[in-house]
């Protein structure tokens, strides 16, 4: 699904509005209609509903709320706060609203703040996705009042006070319980520190013309069932081993060697004909006890086996050795075929970042979470602010980078950025990160173009952990549980 800025939802809506034979103010109406059955359907009726409304789109939206919520004999108060500058939809419903003759306050001051009593619900349609600066006056202040009601807080489209597409700091921003959003996400939902806001966040269709939406290009996209469906390689029948690719995986030391299998046992769940083992000598034993599918070597590799391999991948256990320095240093001069790089190659990897952009023909995968993310290009004060870091770093480095996280990040060389939809806090448990190092290299053995193989690994790790917690919960799960469930993983993308 893309992810259209504040700018492309308005000309969406304009597009709609010009192509389609529907008004402004019908396309309100049908909005808040949706919300207003989404409301019906998913609360309890209240004592009271309190409905705060700015005198924009947001806030027409909000009025058109009120007016159903009476229709349908709920108790309802509307607070609109005061505005000069009105929108044209919002005025043709507050002059439907008026002729109800219900509760209806103008915000000036402190002094028109209700009373926020138990058991009362509040409808938050100050602002949407037209925001562009932080709130302040009394706009702050009415947003610090309704925080001190412990009730459920739903926000229309966005929580008031959070911008969809920049950073407005972390003051005066609706804590929402939920947050009803038409057609499709917007970026700030996706990002971490946000999530404290947006609450639950439930998309709703309000039928915006659909060739827009298919014709706009979009820098950022999340990935679906369809993205997978089309990306996804059934097998050959009569394919053997060898077609499948031989994955070489450098992983494991003395006291890590838990690291190694995971990552290999992924790999090879993750369907790659081979995979075999760099492992520091005398560790041999515990890959053929815990894997015997695998094989094991802890002979330096030279060009030439290397040429015999299909994609390799390094870093799950390792040491931080000159030895280990010196092999990647290697891997990303002279090794010109598929390669992923995690844990303690990233770490080592932070002295010489500039050798990736010398990768032309396959471009490397980084696999980091945030502390890994920071280490490598410097730390940043806010999601926004890594979100542009990660764009440049993947352009100008010319690699892929997964940024491990509740909506994995996979940032692409072209610009192109995708947030993953599956899986759960379960999986942040240690080794989950190897096992997805694991799948990424046993697709590339397999032949995925390394965008495809970003994107299905990503969906694959957390659509196997949303198995395993649905087997055995979130708080019990294991990296090996995720491992297992990859097989239930598969079919159900296959049997889509």
């Amino acid at each position: 699904m893309k992810i259209f800025t504040a700018a492309q939802i308005r000309e969406w809506d304009k597009y709609t509005l010009k192509e389609e034979p529907v008004t402004s103010i019908n396309l309100m109406e049908r909005g808040g209609a949706a919300c207003f059955k989404w409301i019906k359907k998913n609360t309890h009726p209240p004592k009271k509903f309190i409905v705060f409304c700015g005198t924009g789109n947001n806030g027409g939206d909000g009025l058109v709320i009120a007016r159903l919520l009476h229709k349908a004999k709920r108790k309802v108060a509307v607070y609109i706060l005061d505005n000069k500058k009105r929108s044209e939809e919002f005025t043709i419903n507050l002059d439907r609203f008026l002729a109800l003759k219900v509760e209806l306050v103008f915000v000036q001051t402190e002094n028109d703040f209700p009373s926020l009593l138990k058991n009362t619900i509040i409808i938050d349609a100050l602002y949407g996705t037209g925001l562009d600066r932080p709130l302040k006056n009394i706009a702050a202040q009415i947003v610090n009042h309704i925080h001190q009601n412990n009730g459920i807080i739903i926000s229309i489209d966005m929580p008031s006070g959070l911008c969809a597409d920049i950073y407005t700091g972390k003051d005066a921003i609706i804590k929402a319980t939920h947050t009803l959003s038409f057609e499709t996400n917007k970026l700030a939902f996706l990002l971490p520190e946000n999530a404290v806001y947006t609450g639950l966040v439930h998309l709703i269709s309000i039928n915006l013309n659909k060739k827009y939406y298919e014709t706009t290009p979009a820098q950022f996209e999340t990935i679906d069932e369809q993205m997978i469906s089309k990306i996804y390689k059934p097998r050959n029948q009569f394919a053997h081993k060898y077609n499948y690719g031989h994955a070489l995986l450098y992983a494991g030391s003395k006291n890590m060697m838990g690291a190694a299998v995971l990552c290999t046992k992924a790999c090879i769940r993750s369907g790659a004909g081979l995979a075999t083992i760099h492992i520091p000598p005398g560790c041999e034993a515990i890959i053929h006890t815990a894997l015997p599918e695998a094989i094991t070597t802890s002979v330096n590799d030279t060009n030439k086996s290397w040429s015999k391999k299909s994609a390799i991948a390094i870093g799950p256990g390792m040491e931080n050795t000159a030895k280990n320095k010196q092999l990647l240093k290697k891997l990303l001069s002279a090794w010109a075929g598929p390669l992923v790089i995690d844990a303690t190659a990233l770490a080592i990897l932070t002295a010489f970042t500039s050798l990736l952009s010398l990768r032309k023909l396959y471009p490397a995968i980084l696999t980091p979470h945030t502390g890994e993310f920071e280490k490598l290009f410097g730390k940043t004060t806010n999601a926004f602010e890594r979100l542009k870091l990660i764009t440049q770093k993947a352009s100008t480095l010319q690699c892929y980078i997964i940024l491990k996280g509740h909506h994995t990040l996979i940032a692409c060389p072209d610009g192109k950025h995708y947030f993953n939809t599956t899986g759960n806090v379960g999986m942040a448990t240690a080794g989950s990160g190897d096992a997805l190092t694991g799948i990424i290299c046993g697709l590339l053995a397999q032949g995925y173009a390394e965008k495809e193989c970003c994107i299905l690994g990503v969906y694959l790790h957390g659509l196997a952990g949303d198995i395993a917690a649905e087997k055995i919960s979130q708080e019990a799960m294991i990296a090996s549980d995720i491992i297992d469930c990859l097989g239930e993983g598969f079919k159900q993308i296959k049997n889509h």
